[in-house]
């Protein structure tokens, strides 16, 4: 809950002054919605008690997607079987696969204020592996970077998070690697900026 507040608070102070750019896929005006369109935001805004924003501009082009991206993001972000803390590290640590800016700047402040140490999110915005993780916080960044370097988590890796979080724990954690990576594919694609005053991930050579 206090992941949400602080988020809630964040968007209140924060999104209601800044303009983003419009990228490929234009945020829609609330007076040229479709029905459809129009039925998707109002969910939206009644579940998360909040404006539409960051990767739902773009994908309210889609939306029937929008819609369901929501809905799954509705478990994942909250009530997940690993936690709120810890699937802020897995955010993270998405973010900066996909270097995505928006993610990065929404979610990073959120994971220091939940618990998550500056210097661990410091060492992932520079690719560095993190020093003075917890246990917890080990299993969850070594079974994340596996899966997203090595398209693969080994038989290690995987027993551990299994032991420490059940086999639901680890089918939540793939699925919120998965489920914000998919955003961050969305904003990738649409080129969706952030403020031009926001401190921007490093890009890396591929």
């Amino acid at each position: 809950m206090n992941a949400i507040r602080f988020f809630s608070g964040l968007c209140a102070l924060t999104f209601s002054s800044l303009v983003i750019a419009q990228g490929r896929l234009p945020t829609i005006p609330p007076e040229q919605y479709t029905p459809e369109q129009k039925q998707a935001v109002q969910d939206f805004e009644t579940v998360r008690k909040a404006a539409l924003r960051g990767p739902f501009q773009p994908l309210l082009h889609s939306p029937q997607v929008m819609t369901l991206m929501r809905s799954t993001g509705d478990y994942l972000r909250y009530k997940s079987a690993i936690g709120t803390t810890l699937s802020e590290l897995v955010i993270l640590v998405v973010a900066r696969e996909w270097t995505q800016d928006y993610e990065w700047m929404v979610h990073q402040p959120i994971a220091v204020e939940v618990g998550i140490k500056a210097s661990i999110t410091d060492a992932i915005a520079q690719g560095r592996r993190p020093q003075g993780m917890s246990d917890d916080e080990e299993i969850v960044y070594d079974f994340s970077t596996e899966l997203h370097k090595n398209k693969h988590v080994s038989d290690h890796t995987f027993a551990r998070a299994e032991k420490r979080f059940g086999k639901q724990g680890v089918v939540d954690l793939t699925a919120i690697n998965a489920y914000y990576t998919s955003l961050a594919m969305q904003m990738n694609a649409a080129e969706y900026q952030v403020p031009k005053d926001a401190k921007r991930l490093q890009r890396f050579p591929r």
